[in-house]
């Protein structure tokens, strides 16, 4: 098995509606880090799992310096961030995402 993992950082603003009320309920903006991993047990024809550029540049042109309530048909909490981000990347099984130095949320694709 081959595992690759791309670390980048996200600028995006958001907000997030919550049943017990919270200041988050206000746009803010974070710079989130971000760790994408994958894994295949082949290469492809170019001798990679996933291209790291392409791992970067595909979600970093879907929401770098924007209004995430915006561009993403969610709710864009850390954890739900991770998901989608998992599911947007070829051969990714795990994302973890930092909001802040000590908020952290991680998506770990279920075993088929």
């Amino acid at each position: 098995m081959y595992y690759v993992s791309k670390r980048f950082e996200i600028s995006a603003a958001h907000y997030v509606t919550t049943d017990c009320g919270s200041k988050c309920e206000a746009l803010h903006g974070h710079n989130w880090i971000v760790i994408v991993h994958c894994k295949s047990e082949t290469l492809n024809v170019d001798g990679m799992v996933t291209d790291f550029t392409f791992i970067k540049r595909n979600i970093m042109s879907k929401i770098d310096h924007k209004n995430l309530n915006e561009v993403l048909p969610f709710s864009p909490t850390a954890e739900n961030l991770a998901k989608w981000m998992c599911d947007e990347t070829p051969n990714c099984y795990k994302v973890e995402i930092w909001e802040s130095e000590n908020n952290k949320a991680v998506y770990e694709k279920p075993e088929k």
